[in-house]
């Protein structure tokens, strides 16, 4: 049993992007769902699926790369609020990642947004993570 569905997705696929995978296996939750369709609509992955098996739900992630020599389109994922410590920020706090280069997704009361969506909503939230 997972006990933190986010940081085992963001392992999952920092793992895979480190080996080349073309795509990952995760499971699905609401949380993992609303973060993928971010990293979908950021261009961050090509696309996704879901299927069940065993009874249990998972996500396919089809991870994305460039070039000749395939360097990943998502160079480095950072947790930031974990269970054991949380980190909240208002709408005037909300993070930069490398000068709007990256993005931080939040956790807001309107659901799971990037820090732009939550700028331009003038919410805060919980950032759960950033990626670039």
């Amino acid at each position: 049993m997972i006990r933190d569905s986010i940081s085992d997705m963001l392992t999952r696929i920092r793992n895979a992007t480190m080996v080349r995978h073309q795509i990952v296996k995760i499971p699905q939750t609401k949380t993992t769902k609303a973060m993928t369709l971010i990293l979908k609509e950021e261009g961050y992955i090509s696309d996704f699926e879901g299927f069940e098996e065993k009874h249990q739900k998972y996500l396919l992630l089809s991870l994305k790369y460039q070039g000749q020599k395939r360097q990943p389109v998502i160079q480095a994922i950072k947790r930031i609020s974990k269970p054991g410590l949380r980190i909240y920020v208002n709408n005037k706090n909300l993070p930069k990642v490398l000068d709007n280069l990256g993005i931080a997704i939040l956790s807001t009361s309107k659901g799971v947004l990037t820090n732009h969506q939550a700028r331009l909503l003038g919410l805060g939230g919980e950032v759960i993570c950033y990626i670039w």
